[in-house]
């Protein structure tokens, strides 16, 4: 099965969900017998998700990283793990093997200038019309959001965080 028309979602915001609405939408996609691409940058650790994703045949999942750096500076490691992830990511979209291709935290690899907010912009650009293009991460750069079709923002109102709950198994990771 092909998309007709695929569009350009951004899951954005300082709220928790980006990548667990992007992980719905992967399985729902995959359940209709869609091929999906879900392409993680920033991010090298296992989750629960993958677990859960690897049980769908139709479902590749990719990590461009080494470990989550949120919050130090990258190396130059992590510059070639990015740029090697995005290459792959161009080819998956272009290649029109897969009707959804994900690039979840790719707003971190914008702004810790490892992927150029002008190269997503270039992959948003040259799509095939019929591929869904799922971008994910914190403070998407206004270019991106003029671009998409849909833009969903997460707003965090309350977390448990704040009271020094960390990330749980099968919730948070």
């Amino acid at each position: 099965m092909k998309l007709k028309r695929g569009f350009v979602q951004i899951y954005t915001g300082n709220g928790k969900g980006k990548t667990t609405a992007a992980i719905g939408l992967a399985v729902r996609a995959a359940g209709a017998g869609l091929e999906v691409y879900f392409g993680q940058f920033a991010k090298g650790m296992k989750s629960s998700e993958h677990g859960s994703l690897a049980k769908f045949p139709n479902i590749r999942v990719k990590q461009f990283g080494r470990s989550c750096f949120i919050g130090k500076k990258p190396d130059a490691e992590d510059m070639e793990f990015a740029q090697k992830g995005f290459d792959e990511i161009k080819t998956a979209v272009a290649s029109g093997e897969y009707d959804v291709v994900i690039l979840d935290e790719i707003m971190a690899a914008n702004k810790y200038n490892l992927v150029s907010v002008e190269e997503v912009l270039g992959i948003i650009e040259s799509k095939p019309a019929s591929v869904e293009l799922v971008l994910t991460g914190r403070n998407a750069d206004p270019r991106l959001i003029r671009a998409a079709d849909l833009v969903t923002e997460m707003k965090e109102v309350k977390h448990y965080y704040k009271k020094g709950v960390t990330a749980r198994v099968g919730i948070e990771k």
